[in-house]
């Protein structure tokens, strides 16, 4: 273990800061790799194909038993939960769920909250580039934890709008960062894009809002910053209105989100939300 704060982490608090000030609330902060553009052939969102669903089987076991492992050794603690309750109000439809994006371990802290429900069956949007591009276990992971890799390619968007609606209306439960790229450690809630939205109200789902709070623990991790507490909370859903068309009900699911959004920041935190943004 070490007390020296890793370059990588500090290059990317400084970028946070930078996006921040500019408002580039939605731009990648990480130094990703290249991103290797999806092509139909690749698209298989519905996991039809018979290598694909054995693959699936087999590292979603994997992936299960890594999260295990980073909760045993306290490299991942949720610290709390707090809303359950709200996930079982509607558990038995299919649902869109936001988070915060703040760390690359996030989604496995919901696996851990959702896992005595769903087992392993979260579903998980992702950006192209971490479905294309990335090596190792991780790129394992990216490619067979029932993940919906978003694409470049017209008609693998096309693909992935169609599987959306197939997965909401049997009952699947997805998860959707809706401020996009992932900022790491950041607490504030970021303002969102519309896609999460967009795809409940086209879909006629309800919309579960999750927000990530953190502190510090007394642990410092491998990269010399203190391993986090996670409290999960899980608001109560927002349902679209069947009264109002597809734009209306983004709008005011969106709008509804990022209220709740913060309102748990600012209540947990006992600070207003603000931002540096300078105009």
């Amino acid at each position: 273990m070490t007390t020296e704060k890793a370059p990588d982490r500090l290059k990317v608090l400084e970028r946070i800061k930078e996006y921040e000030e500019k408002g580039w609330f939605n731009k990648d902060v990480e130094d990703d790799p290249p991103t290797i553009p999806l092509t139909p052939d690749k698209c298989d969102y519905l996991n039809k194909k018979l290598k694909n669903k054995i693959l699936t089987w087999y590292v979603n076991i994997k992936a299960y038993r890594f999260i295990e492992k980073l909760m045993r050794e306290k490299k991942l603690i949720v610290k709390e939960i707090k809303g359950i309750e709200n996930f079982e109000a509607i558990k038995d439809k299919g649902m869109i769920i936001t988070c915060n994006h703040f760390n690359a371990f996030d989604n496995f802290a919901l696996h851990y909250v959702f896992h005595p429900y769903i087992g392993t069956n979260l579903y998980k949007v992702i950006r192209e580039g971490n479905f294309t591009s990335f090596p190792g276990l991780y790129g394992l992971f990216f490619r067979h934890c029932k993940t919906l890799p978003l694409a470049s390619s017209y008609t693998c968007m096309k693909m992935f709008m169609e599987a959306m609606d197939v997965l909401l209306k049997r009952g699947e439960k997805i998860l959707v960062y809706p401020e996009q790229g992932m900022w790491w450690n950041y607490r504030k809630p970021r303002p969102t894009v519309s896609g999460a939205f967009t795809f409940a109200a086209k879909s006629n789902a309800p919309l579960l809002p999750v927000f990530i709070t953190m502190n510090d623990s007394d642990l410092i991790g491998d990269d010399g910053f203190p391993i986090q507490e996670y409290t999960v909370h899980i608001s109560p859903a927002i349902f679209p209105n069947p009264e109002l068309s597809v734009h209306q009900n983004r709008e005011n699911m969106q709008k509804a989100n990022s209220e709740i959004w913060k309102n748990i920041y600012e209540s947990v935190y006992g600070i207003p939300l603000t931002y540096t943004t300078k105009q």
